[in-house]
Order: C-alpha cells, then structure tokens, then sequence
C-alpha cells in the first residue's frame, strides 16, 4: 500500500523490493523517456519522481494490486502527466519519464522507517511530501531530513531535545490562528523560518548564545565539533524549530504589532529604535531577553521588512494591494537557503578551498547586490576607459578606481569572515593561510584585527 503523500518511485522501490527483485528490474515495464535525476556526486537522487501516461499508470496499478483510486488520493503526482509522454509512437504503450521531486510537487523528506513498518511490515526507506512545518515524527522523536540533499542521514534524533517534539505539537495552534486571521499557515511558517534561520547564521558572533549549541551537539549525536560547518547545516531546521514556531506565534499576534506601530512612533513617525519595544518582546519569547537590540538593528532582514509592511498599513500608506504591503510577503532574498544548497556550495568550497568562486554563499543577500552593482558599474566604466564609449578618460578613470575600490574592500570582508568561521570552527590557522596562499602570521594579524574593529 502506498504511504500518504509518497513520491511515485518511492512506491516502485518497496514493491520491487515485496517481490525480491531490484527496482531497475521493475522499471524495464515502461519506455523510459529521459535519465533519472542524480546529485552532483553520481548517485540517483533520493527525491525522484516518476510521471506516467495512462498506460503506465495502468501496469502500475496491476503490479502493486492497489486500485488506480488508491494511487491517485496517495501520490500527488500520479494525476500530473509530461507532454512528451503524449507524442510519439510509444504513447500508446507504459511510458514514463523521471522528474526531481522537489521541483514538481513540493519539498520531499524521509519517512520514518519506524512508521513505514507499522504500517507495512517493512522498515524500509521511504520518501514522502512533507512540508517544513510537520518534519517531526512524534510518535519516534525524529527530524525528517530533506530528501533533495545529497547525505546517508534519513533523520536526526530528537530524544535529548523534547522542546522540538513539543514545538510539534504546538505547531496545529499556530496554523488555526493563522487561518483565523486570513493567512496561509505555509506563509507565516516561511517568514518565521526565513527570519529565525537568518539569526542562526548571525549567532556565530553571540556570546550570549547557549541554546543552539547545545541542540546542534544532541541532534549530531553528543557532538557536533568533528564536523562543525557541516552539523550547522545539517542541523539547523531541527535546532530552530522551537524558535520558529514562537516567532510565527508572536507575529500573528495583534498586540504585538501594536507595538510595532508603537515603537514606530504612531501619529508621529520615527525611525525603529535599537530599544524597541517589539523586538525586546520577541527575544523574549524566544527565551533570549539580549535579543531586541540585535534583532532591532538588523537593517535588510525578513524581521524588518515585516515590520515596514505592518507600519505602512497602518498608516495607510501601501498603496494598491501588492507585496510592498504585504507582511507576509517573503523577498526571494530572504528566503533561506536549503540543506541541499548550502550542503553543495561546503562541497565546491573544500574541492577548490580559497578560491573565491563561492562569496556569494558567504555574505548576506543585500551586500550581495551591492557588490554585485558596483562591480556591473565598474564593467561598464571599464568599456568607457578603453574608448568604446565617450567620456573624458581622467574623470572615467577615478570613478572606476574608485568603484573598484569599494568592491574589493567589501569582497575582503567576507572573505575575512569566511576565514575566520573556518578558524573558529575548529580548521587550523595553517590550513586556512594556505587556502588564501597567505602566511599565517600575516592572516592571523588580520583576523586579530578585524575582529578588534568589529568589537569597537
């Protein structure tokens, strides 16, 4: 029988393996119309999915003694059919073709092997749709991981942390209140998310922090110091997600964005202060009263683009229905990377260490554009300095030093950051001196001192 939500190859593997056979012989049923879907590394990816035509449908539902019916309630994509299935001699006869599942249903996580065996017999893998906000298996106390990365892990173990099975079970309270005030629960979850994941990469600098260090080394097992960037990726959705939960619970809340507009000046606007009432609320609540001032001053982040939205209706100045007045509306650049992306991006990193092709994973999304901007800028004054379009060559020449300048120091910066996460981390000194070919005495230096002017 197919699991609620499974994913359509998911299914084919456990009936292959009821008949003690392997899958590729089972797939030998249909004309296959492309490759199966693989991670970077070679292997197939554990989220693929297969589509059939009708035909295929058909042979499947004869193979696993399941009624179409059946399939059709279970598998979200078994009604979705690929237009090349359609065309062609083979249209007539079972035919498939293979799709990465995340990118055609929706985010797909690892099934509990424990709950597949209650209800199959069999504690075999499995791969299901699950959405971010239900990856906790009460019954078992695991975290369902993501099934798009490219990790042996199906889930983490959740019993030395029961504040995130509890944050589980609250989770149905919070969805009811969102749709109480008109609000898509998915959309409340993916700010709230959006917001907590972005603290997470900032709490590297928290001293204060004691909380998210000590899930990360329960999740990882008791410790997660032999491979820090990595359990730091692994790791996260599951050490948040009793944070999560508490900010989407807070935001939803009309009293809190009564102080909002309280700290925003009401009839007499002002600008956010560090000592907002709102923010020293919401560190509250997340049990980190140090928290307001640092989430107050974090200019360009989900949490005060909410706030503007929040502040704006108020004092009706959003103009026509639109993102700009939305709350919970969710920039592209907000949005938190995935376990899958971050996971790839470790990869390239340690094959070409110090390269500089990966910053971009490594500085926030708003000083991402401004570099990116400038360097566009300097490109086109560039093309000015060697004749291809006018302009007096001296006037071309400082502007485009000048905006090289700027680029390069703010490129510096991240990759002053990225050396010393790599250093605190647990990476030797002489390590990372030879990624950026420096001698180490002269990277330690300048870690010294970055770190000194940031204190300051």
């Amino acid at each position: 029988m197919p699991l609620p939500g499974e994913t359509t190859w998911s299914l084919m593997v456990r009936i292959a393996a009821r008949y003690g056979m392997d899958a590729k012989t089972l797939r030998s049923g249909w004309k296959w119309h492309n490759s199966a879907p693989t991670y970077d590394t070679g292997g197939q990816r554990a989220d693929a999915e297969v589509l059939f035509n009708a035909a295929g449908r058909r042979f499947l539902a004869d193979v696993s003694g399941v009624a179409p019916g059946v399939l059709a309630r279970a598998l979200p994509s078994w009604e979705q059919e690929g237009a090349r299935l359609l065309a062609g001699k083979d249209a007539a006869g079972p035919a498939a073709a293979w799709r990465a599942g995340g990118a055609l249903v929706g985010p797909a996580a690892f099934g509990c092997r424990l709950c597949t065996a209650r209800r199959t017999g069999e504690a075999v893998r499995a791969v299901r749709y699950v959405p971010r906000w239900r990856r906790v298996c009460v019954r078992h106390a695991r975290w369902l991981l993501d099934a798009d990365a490219d990790l042996p892990l199906e889930h983490l173990d959740l019993r030395g942390v029961p504040e995130v099975v509890a944050a589980q079970r609250g989770w149905p309270g919070v969805a009811r209140r969102a749709v109480r005030a008109g609000v898509e629960p998915e959309r409340v979850f993916a700010l709230a998310h959006a917001v907590v994941a972005r603290w997470w990469e900032q709490a590297y600098g928290w001293e204060r922090e004691k909380i998210w260090p000590r899930r990360l080394h329960q999740v990882a097992g008791g410790d997660a110091g032999g491979d820090l960037e990595r359990w730091r990726i692994v790791g996260r959705d599951a050490a948040v997600f009793p944070e999560v939960v508490a900010v989407a619970d807070a935001l939803l809340e009309p009293a809190m964005a009564e102080l909002v507009w309280a700290d925003s000046g009401a009839g007499r606007p002002r600008a956010l202060p560090a000592d907002g009432a709102f923010c020293r609320r919401l560190g509250e609540r997340v049990g980190r009263g140090w928290l307001g001032p640092l989430a107050a001053t974090d200019h360009g982040g989900p949490l005060i683009a909410w706030m503007g939205s929040v502040i704006r209706l108020r004092r009706g100045a959003g103009g026509p229905p639109g993102y700009d007045n939305d709350p919970w509306w969710l920039r592209r650049e907000h949005q938190a990377a995935t376990m899958a992306g971050q996971l790839r991006v470790l990869g390239k990193e340690k094959k070409a260490p110090g390269s500089g092709t990966m910053w971009r994973a490594t500085v926030p999304a708003e000083q991402r554009r401004l570099i990116t901007s400038t360097l566009d800028s300097a490109e086109e004054q560039l093309l000015q300095l060697r004749g291809v379009q006018s302009g007096p060559t001296a006037d071309v020449a400082r502007r485009l030093l000048r905006g090289l300048g700027h680029s390069a120091g703010l490129i510096e910066n991240a990759w002053k950051r990225t050396a010393l996460a790599a250093v605190n981390g647990g990476v030797p000194l002489e390590e990372v001196a030879q990624w950026v070919d420096m001698p180490a005495a002269v990277l330690r230096d300048m870690l010294t001192a970055g770190g000194q002017e940031e204190d300051r």
